[in-house]
């Protein structure tokens, strides 16, 4: 637990709160529409109002978290428009950051994502919709960290956290039996250093499930 502590240490509170709650929304342990308030957070996290309110803060200016005209906060309830605006990004980005990596793409990696991949199909069988999520974007993030593009990795971080309440929905809708076929096609890629096979592997897993939610 967090506890508040003098000011010199609320810099630390206010992060280790943002960091907690970007986590769960990322990974859809929060719902779309759902409520926070400042004194839930601060009560949960044993913090006072200060670190929590700069904590939402952060989080409304990277649009993981809504603030109303009245002052509510909530997890964004996002509109078919905006879904397939953060679906192209993740297709323009995605699609890049996997060309890039393709290049550095060792067998190390290859295991690394395979292994995961596995975590993936663990999830699915339990039908643990938040540990579905966390391995699926873990897949995609060790893959492009290979590319060694930072500043673009970290936009499409920000769309995934924004995605993150919308992908539990999807999740539901699904009802997935077995891990993504994509995953298996993006691996096969990086085998065959096959960057067209890539490319379209990546682009069609990342767009593939959202596309449901605005058909």
């Amino acid at each position: 637990m967090l506890s508040a502590r003098p000011s010199d240490s609320q810099p630390a509170a206010h992060d280790l709160v943002y960091r907690a709650l970007r986590s769960r929304i990322m990974h859809g342990e929060i719902a779309p529409g759902q409520a926070l308030t400042l004194r839930g957070i601060g009560k949960e996290f044993d913090v006072s109002m200060t670190p929590a309110r700069e904590a939402v803060r952060r989080l409304v200016a990277e649009g993981a978290l809504f603030l109303s005209s009245s002052g509510r906060v909530s997890t964004p309830e996002l509109t078919n428009d905006r879904i397939e605006e953060l679906a192209a990004l993740r297709a323009l980005l995605e699609v890049e950051l996997s060309s890039r990596a393709l290049p550095r793409a060792h067998m190390a990696l290859i295991d690394r994502l395979q292994s995961i991949n596995m975590t993936v199909a663990e999830m699915v069988t339990k039908r643990d919709a938040v540990g579905y999520i966390r391995s699926n974007l873990e897949f995609h993030r060790t893959l492009y960290l290979r590319a060694q593009a930072p500043a673009m990795l970290a936009i499409v971080e920000t769309v995934w956290l924004q995605l993150g309440p919308t992908m539990r929905a999807l999740y539901g809708r699904l009802r997935r039996t077995e891990p993504p076929h994509y995953h298996k096609l993006i691996i096969a890629a990086l085998k065959a250093g096959d960057e067209p096979g890539l490319r379209l592997a990546v682009r069609s897993d990342v767009t593939q499930g959202l596309r449901m939610l605005v058909s």
